[in-house]
């Protein structure tokens, strides 16, 4: 957590040229959907998130990837949304579950052997891109240049940034990333209530994601998200195909689960079934093969009670949303779902229980995500009127922390309507107000930034450096009017700021100040990692300082007091130069001389809080 400063006193006229289109991305499928005057519509069906390169190299995406699943496997990626801007050590699980290999000589970038092929993930979404871009054009009868494309609300700056490229291999200009949960309630109209919390329930194929969202003026504020990557659809397939194979074993005499084909052709006729019990009270999952028929009849509540587990596993993620988003169930107005596992009727009425409302299921669960793409797509080309156009800000926008650095909690380019929260705390002991100073621009160093607005935050009850909490609130509205809030959660005394960012500067002068941050970058990275090693370095020895007031100081022996000494010393002697690597490993040093002092510390402090009381107590 980062410290406060101690305080002692792109034009869219081009857009509207042409129609763009909403893509969802999917893990397991993905659509293409556009704005018209009759509101969102798909262009064409589902596309299988699927990609194959045939024997003669030629690379397929869709449906005739999925068919060639099947029989060349090791040539096919599919799932490839779980390997978006990751590296090899964040992808071990992940390995365990696709048949397709890793060349060998991946380190950073990730790159998939398919054949003689190798792809990036990148590479391979921006094939199942260009498969959505061309089904979109054929539709439409026009070139599709331009898109919005969603993400999970969880993605961080390298996944979002794989996107991009993918989009941009594809040939495609991805003018907004936009939050899978943030489209669905665009997708309902939910955007045009005035306030309101939005939960919005994600089972798909492969994973399952719950968020809880904010609506204020217009804003859709992401206050908490969970769920499981590995959770989903392909989990009730599996259940399926496992009782399937244990029966045909018996019935026919022979295991067919090492047979690829027969394999396949089963798990068609597991998902037939499945969909068909979200419609029907029973169905038959059936297999023909080499001549030999395998046929089980599935009644709905049989169904209900082999799935019964992986339902309950999707409530534990919603129950730890619910309260990291700070809400309680009662507050929650609107539920989405989201996911074509939505439709199993015995996944409805779960999460109707827990949220106690009826969820929104009007719209195709499977195609939600990509009709609120469209939404924000059309807001966009201009083709929804009387609606806000959701702009970007230019440049970053943070607050100054110790040692004059800069904390950035809006970064460029981030769409607005905006909001960001992040906490921070005091430096010094009894520290009753900080400045609150609100400054703009790409660079490390406060003194290099625009600054914005100065305000204090008065009345912080004293308290012993870093346990004051301040949480400091960003929120940009539709009009580029920046509001700052910040809070003392302890005491509850609140002050807000209204900022204009944007005010007094030229399209030349932003681009100049960003151009100056890629310049200087190296440079303001060593300046930035010198002066944290150096506030580290004065917090460290500040602790030291109080600590050899203690009494448990006194119970060292004095080898373990020189140590200290020693340490301390030379700390002192280098804090102040220009190495921060000399300064990082000074603090090392004096941590590993205080370890036995500071387990001391804490025993005596134990020992003190224990003291008379018994031992039921």
């Amino acid at each position: 957590m980062s410290t406060f400063q101690i305080d002692f006193s792109q034009s869219d006229a081009a857009q509207k040229s042409s129609k763009i289109v909403g893509i969802d991305l999917g893990t397991t499928n993905s659509l293409v959907a556009v704005m018209d005057l009759t509101g969102p519509r798909i262009l064409s069906g589902i596309v299988p998130s699927v990609v194959s390169v045939k024997k003669n190299d030629e690379i397929v995406a869709g449906k005739e990837a999925r068919e060639l699943l099947i029989t060349q496997p090791e040539r096919t990626v599919y799932s490839v949304k779980r390997l978006m801007g990751r590296g090899l050590n964040d992808i071990g699980e992940e390995l365990k579950l696709f048949p397709f290999r890793i060349a060998p000589e991946s380190q950073r970038v990730l790159r998939l052997q398919l054949g003689d092929v190798l792809m990036t993930p990148p590479e391979v979404s921006a094939h199942i891109l260009l498969k959505l871009k061309h089904d979109a054009e054929a539709a439409l009868g026009e070139p599709v240049t331009q898109a919005v494309i969603t993400v999970p609300a969880y993605f961080n700056d390298a996944q979002r940034q794989a996107t991009k490229d993918a989009g941009r291999i594809a040939g495609l200009e991805v003018l907004r990333l936009v939050n899978e949960p943030t489209a669905a309630a665009l997708a309902y109209g939910l955007d045009k209530r005035k306030e309101g919390i939005v939960a919005v329930y994600d089972l798909g194929g492969g994973t399952f994601d719950i968020s809880i969202l904010r609506l204020h003026e217009g804003i859709f504020e992401v206050l908490a998200t969970n769920g499981d990557t590995h959770l989903g659809g392909d989990d009730i397939d599996h259940l399926l195909m496992r009782i399937a194979l244990d029966e045909i074993h018996t019935e026919w005499g022979e295991d067919i689960s090492s047979d690829s084909t027969a394999v396949q052709l089963l798990r068609r006729g597991v998902i037939q079934a499945k969909e068909e019990l979200s419609f029907v009270p029973e169905t038959v999952i059936r297999l023909e093969y080499n001549g030999k028929t395998y046929a089980r009849r599935l009644a709905l509540d049989v169904f209900d009670k082999i799935i019964q587990p992986i339902v309950d596993k999707t409530l534990g993620p919603c129950r730890d949303c619910i309260k990291d988003s700070g809400v309680t169930v009662d507050q929650i107005d609107e539920v989405v779902m989201v996911g074509g596992s939505t439709r199993i009727p015995l996944v409805r009425s779960a999460v109707e229980r827990l949220f106690r409302a009826k969820p929104h299921t009007e719209l195709n669960p499977d195609e939600v995500v990509a009709l609120g793409a469209a939404v924000q797509a059309g807001i966009l080309s201009g083709a929804v009127q009387n609606q806000l156009l959701l702009d970007v800000t230019p440049l970053s926008l943070g607050i100054e922390t110790m040692g004059g650095l800069v904390s950035k909690l809006i970064h460029r380019n981030s769409t607005i309507p905006a909001s960001a929260t992040e906490q921070f705390t005091t430096a010094v002991d009894g520290q009753t107000n900080v400045l609150i100073h609100v400054v703009q621009g790409e660079r490390e160093l406060v003194k290099d930034c625009r600054s914005l607005a100065r305000f204090d935050l008065k009345g912080i009850p004293p308290m012993p450096a870093g346990l004051a909490r301040i949480e400091v609130r960003f929120l940009i509205d539709a009009n580029g009017i920046l509001n700052v809030t910040a809070k003392d959660l302890r005491a509850g005394r609140e002050i807000s700021r209204d900022v204009k960012p944007s005010y007094g500067l030229t399209e030349e002068q932003v681009e100049a100040m960003i151009l100056e941050s890629f310049e200087k970058a190296e440079e303001d990275l060593t300046e930035r990692q010198l002066r944290e090693a150096r506030v580290e370095a004065d917090a460290v020895l500040v602790a030291v300082e109080k600590a050899r007031q203690e009494e448990a100081f006194l119970s060292l022996s004095n080898e373990e007091r020189a140590a200290i000494d020693t340490a301390v010393n030379e700390l002192i002697v280098v804090q102040n130069g220009d190495n921060h690597l000399l300064i990082r490993d000074k603090i090392d040093g004096v941590d590993k001389a205080t370890q036995n002092l500071a387990e001391a510390i804490i025993n005596s402090v134990a020992e003190k809080a224990l003291k008379g009381s018994k031992i039921d107590a």
